[in-house]
């Protein structure tokens, strides 16, 4: 518990250090506000690996797509995510929830780096176009998209259907779809004390192209996510 409480602490700080660090960078081209997300994640690494002596292990490096444009569908079970997946895919655009937008400085930095806001469960006018957003954003950007098909974090062994609206944005992209299964939940969990001494596993699967019927890509990215994570676990 002690352990979990001084990770906690340091690894928050230093975020909040490079939120005020990175302050003037509001100002200037977005690739500089960028930087300062991948310093984040290697933070994240670094408090981690001194801190918690947790090891993170990267499989199926050559599973990563080069040369076309593809989105990244990844499991959900901790912060750690949000974080360190910068540090190995190019600045990922995030689909969030609108409410984080309106935290200040952090906030002012997701809308900076062009993040993608949806109030969960409501009808809005904002989420009507919400598809239409994220193909403008996809068609002027080689950044790869980011999403979350479990659309929350959950705990390490949970296994919630995939959300249908993955389907949609796999439809309206027609591009090629990067699943990632990450079993971070074992180390830093949705509620509760942070584990030392584990190992995180970020497993990159083989791409699914696109063309199929969304609901068969839901259930076949649903399959792959969730026996890579039974089998890492």
């Amino acid at each position: 518990m002690l352990r979990s409480i001084i990770f906690s602490t340091i690894f928050f700080s230093g975020i909040f250090a490079i939120s005020i660090i990175f302050l003037p960078s509001l100002l200037l081209p977005q690739k500089i506000v960028l930087i300062g997300g991948k310093l984040m994640g290697h933070w994240t690494g670094l408090c981690l690996k001194l801190i918690l002596f947790v090891k993170i292990k990267i499989t199926g490096k050559e599973n990563i797509i080069k040369n076309e444009k593809f989105f990244i569908a990844a499991s959900h079970q901790s912060m750690f995510e949000t974080f360190y997946l910068q540090t190995i895919f190019n600045c990922p655009v995030f689909i969030l929830k609108k409410e984080l937008i309106f935290i200040p400085i952090f906030g002012w930095y997701l809308k900076k780096i062009g993040s993608i806001s949806i109030k969960r469960n409501k009808i809005s006018k904002d989420n009507l176009g919400f598809f239409d957003n994220i193909s403008k954003m996809i068609t002027k950007t080689e950044r790869p998209l980011i999403i979350f098909p479990q659309g929350t974090r959950v705990k390490a062994n949970e296994r919630p259907p995939f959300k249908k609206g993955a389907g949609r944005i796999y439809e309206e992209l027609k591009i090629s779809c990067q699943p990632i299964a990450i079993n971070s939940g074992y180390v830093w969990p949705k509620s509760g004390n942070k584990i030392s001494n584990k190992e995180i596993i970020i497993s990159i699967l083989p791409k699914i192209k696109s063309g199929l019927n969304k609901n068969e890509f839901v259930k076949n990215l649903e399959k792959k996510i969730y026996t890579e994570l039974d089998k890492v676990n």
